[in-house]
Parts: structure tokens; C-alpha cells; sequence
């Protein structure tokens, strides 16, 4: 009878890969429309209109105008209101 214990550990080592490659896939396919979902919920929050970008995951938040707002301007209505 053979010693099967360092086949069976390559076969886990192989499955762990396919696992990671296989998720890191699903990331990256599914990350910027989970980026999206959060922009939108965040401009909503924030009372501003969600401007879409061109690709996924590059939306933004805009005031009622729809210009973007930069860290500091969107700082100074969050102040405002």
C-alpha cells in the first residue's frame, strides 16, 4: 500500500488555487458595479444626484446642477445643510 498523503495535499493546494484565481476573477468583473451601488446610495444619502461614468465604477456624485463635486466642495454642503 503506496503513501497517498502528498497527493492528496497537491490535490487541496490546486483547489485553493482555482478557488483564489476564480474569486479575484469575480472581484474584479463585479467590483465596480458594487462601487456603483455604493456611490448611489451614498449620493442619495448626501442629497446629491449620481452622475454615471463611463465605465463601471467610475460614477460620482453631483449637486442638483450635475457638476461633479470635489472632497472639499461636497465637505462644504455636507456643512451646510
Amino acid at each position: 500500500m503506496k503513501n497517498n498523503k502528498g497527493q492528496a495535499l497537491v490535490e487541496y493546494i490546486l483547489i485553493v488555487a482555482l478557488m483564489s484565481i476564480l474569486i479575484i476573477s469575480l472581484v474584479k468583473f463585479f467590483g465596480g458595479y458594487v462601487k456603483d451601488s455604493l456611490t448611489k446610495t451614498s449620493c442619495s444619502i448626501a442629497g446629491l444626484e449620481y452622475i454615471k461614468g463611463d465605465k463601471p465604477g467610475t460614477g460620482s456624485c453631483g449637486d442638483d446642477t450635475g457638476d461633479i463635486l470635489n472632497e472639499e466642495e461636497e465637505e462644504e454642503t455636507k456643512e451646510d445643510e
